[in-house]
């Protein structure tokens, strides 16, 4: 499928005639996705290097290292984490509790660089998305290992199998998605889709949209509720001016986590913070906790603070996530058989639960194997609870929007429907096609073709006697 037809179509990627930007021929997908991961790879590692640089300097005491080589296995370690890669502390444990926020870095710069290989490598069709997908993901994910080799010490040790898993499916998913985005737009992407699998998708996307800002606004309002107990947090820290910056940037890449925490906070389970602790709306039993400001924002008490009302309303955005995606599933893509809708919308409603835990799985993780075994949500709590509230609230939305979109249809046919005369012979009355509605129990699976009588008269040749 061509997305673009002033594009030179190609037979498969890497064949030869290809041309690329400025008519230069263009280079085989093996060769451009190395280059690209190379070039991905090296700008996240220059970031970081950059910003562990300025506190080495700012702050010596943070046990950073000694010299340049510190400073480099310091920036390695924070790249393989940007990846969502745990490490093992000597004599502390595994760390898992990693950053969301820094996964931004390294999937920004894989998105771009699917896009550069789309055009280098002149691509311009889409099922050739994958090639490229592949071929930027293995030499990224070689580099990968690579750099957790080489930043192994006696003191800290990256998980060798988990770099080269994440940063495979990383470059895959970013690169990806940033090559298919450099062919078209993601209006008209998402106009190639079929009608099914495009409602589905959109109202997984409506759910989640849902939650994630809900979740911000929680998350807010908490920072904003025990604002002085950060302030005394930060105090004392002592991180001076360039520390509290680099504070600040630790905080900002932990914000996803605590969108992530907060929407499974109104789900119920909710999450914990150590061994035997428990945050969730009906009460929470929480120990003491590291010193980070972010932190003193967790509801310590027994009992929810604010009025009663607010239980009420934080346990009732799932079901307003799964409204709205069932909503937008019916109204994308109605369908005449009543008892599909419920099934579309729950189907949609589980995938966005089912996203939603694997989310939570990865926002938590252990920091040691002390106390702190046992950080952030349960990813099979959440995933299980969320299936069942969103879900089934997707399900009957879209069973009752499914059904109004029917009903006003029909009142529509039978205003306009013309009265037949008793005399004549009109035949079997045609069924009518309602647009935009789906028939589940098509035979030809809506394909049909149309024939325009007009087309040569159109093109401007003559038409036969």
């Amino acid at each position: 499928m061509a997305v673009s037809e002033q594009a030179r179509p190609t037979s498969a990627p890497g064949s030869e005639g290809r041309s690329g930007a400025g008519g230069r021929p263009a280079r085989p997908l093996v060769i451009t996705g190395a280059i690209a991961a190379c070039a991905a790879a090296a700008s996240g590692l220059a970031v970081l290097v950059t910003l562990t640089a300025i506190g080495w300097i700012t702050a010596p005491h943070v046990g950073i290292g000694g010299g340049l080589g510190g400073v480099l296995r310091t920036a390695a370690m924070l790249w393989l984490v940007a990846h969502h890669v745990g490490f093992t502390v000597r004599g502390a444990g595994r760390i898992g509790m990693l950053p969301l926020g820094l996964v931004l870095l390294p999937g920004a710069l894989l998105a771009l660089a699917g896009r550069w290989v789309v055009h280098a490598g002149a691509v311009t069709r889409l099922r050739h998305i994958g090639y490229v997908a592949v071929a930027l993901a293995l030499p990224y994910t070689l580099l990968a290992a690579g750099v957790a080799v080489a930043s192994r010490t006696a003191q800290l040790a990256p998980t060798l199998w988990q770099a080269v898993i994440a940063s495979f499916l990383l470059a895959l998913v970013a690169g990806g998605l940033g090559a298919a985005r450099g062919l078209a737009p993601w209006s008209r992407l998402t106009r190639l889709m079929p009608a099914r699998p495009r409602s589905i998708v959109m109202g997984v996307l409506a759910a989640g949209a849902i939650l994630v800002v809900s979740g911000a606004v929680l998350a807010g309002g908490s920072l904003a509720v025990h604002l002085g107990e950060m302030r005394a947090a930060t105090d004392a820290l002592t991180p001076g001016p360039m520390g509290a910056a680099l504070l600040l940037l630790a905080q900002l890449a932990y914000v996803p986590n605590a969108i992530v925490w907060a929407v499974a906070y109104t789900l119920g389970p909710g999450f914990a913070f150590g061994t035997g602790t428990i945050i969730a709306p009906t009460g929470s039993a929480l120990g003491a906790v590291p010193l980070f400001p972010m932190l003193a924002a967790l509801p310590a008490g027994g009992r929810p603070a604010g009025p009663g009302l607010v239980p009420v309303l934080v346990l009732a955005v799932p079901y307003l996530a799964g409204a709205f995606g069932g909503l937008v599933t019916a109204r994308i893509t109605p369908t005449p058989v009543l008892e599909a809708a419920p099934l579309w919308g729950f189907i949609a409603g589980a995938a966005a639960g089912a996203a939603l835990g694997l989310t939570a799985a990865f926002s938590g993780g252990p920091l040691g194997d002390g106390r702190l075994a046992v950080v952030g949500p349960s990813g099979w709590q959440v995933t299980l609870v969320a299936v069942l509230e969103i879900g089934v609230t997707a399900a009957l939305t879209a069973a009752a929007a499914n059904w109004m979109i029917l009903r006003r249809a029909g009142r529509r046919r039978s205003a306009v429907r013309p009265v037949p005369d008793d005399d004549a012979d009109t035949g079997p009355i045609p069924i009518p096609v309602i647009p935009g509605v789906v028939d589940e129990t098509d035979d030809a699976e809506g394909h049909r073709i149309y024939l325009n009588p007009w087309a040569a008269w159109d093109q401007g040749e003559p038409e036969d006697e």
